[in-house]
């Protein structure tokens, strides 16, 4: 079973309801190094999960602002989070833009082959930046594994400006020759 935007929003209510304004904090703040979704895509999956009944929605009146949606989990849902989580894991089917566009860039000469890396590192490192201020929790199982993924974004990201900077290498030594 491929994993999609609803298995994430379905995990995280899991934690606790939220609105789908919560929601979208809690992308940024916890699962966006592994994935992404705009505040756009979060509402038009709520409304999906609630037409298909994996979750309840309870309106809350507030003064001066819009009504408050809180959305929590069903019994549905939580069968529905329960059986994703159970079944076998998806191949992989990597869709990485840069490294297609790095992989036919040879036309753009050196120059803008290093100015797109230098734009790669720059991004990496921001993501870094962002992932290093998350919170690194270790008191429950929940915590241990939230903070074992937030590992695996940062020996990613390491690894990846690693691997840009012994590019940069090796196309340097490349334009010596």
């Amino acid at each position: 079973m491929n994993m999609q935007l609803r298995h994430a929003i379905l995990g995280l209510l899991d934690i606790a309801p939220q609105s789908g304004y919560d929601l979208g904090r809690a992308f940024e703040r916890s699962v966006a190094h592994f994935w992404h979704a705009d505040q756009s895509q979060i509402y038009r999956t709520l409304d999906r999960l609630e037409a298909d009944g994996a979750i309840d929605t309870q309106t809350i009146p507030q003064q001066g602002r819009p009504d408050r949606r809180v959305h929590s989990l069903t019994q549905a849902g939580r069968a529905e989070l329960t059986e994703w989580l159970g079944a076998p894991l998806e191949s992989l089917q990597p869709k990485e833009p840069f490294l297609a566009r790095l992989f036919f860039a040879a036309p753009l000469g050196l120059d803008r082959i290093l100015a797109l890396l230098d734009e790669r590192a720059a991004m990496i490192s921001a993501g870094l930046d962002q992932l290093r201020a998350l919170p690194r929790l270790s008191d429950s199982l929940d915590a241990v594994l939230r903070t074992a993924t937030l590992d695996a974004g940062l020996q990613q990201g390491e690894a990846e400006l690693e691997w840009l900077r012994s590019t940069r290498r090796m196309l340097e030594s490349q334009e010596t020759r």
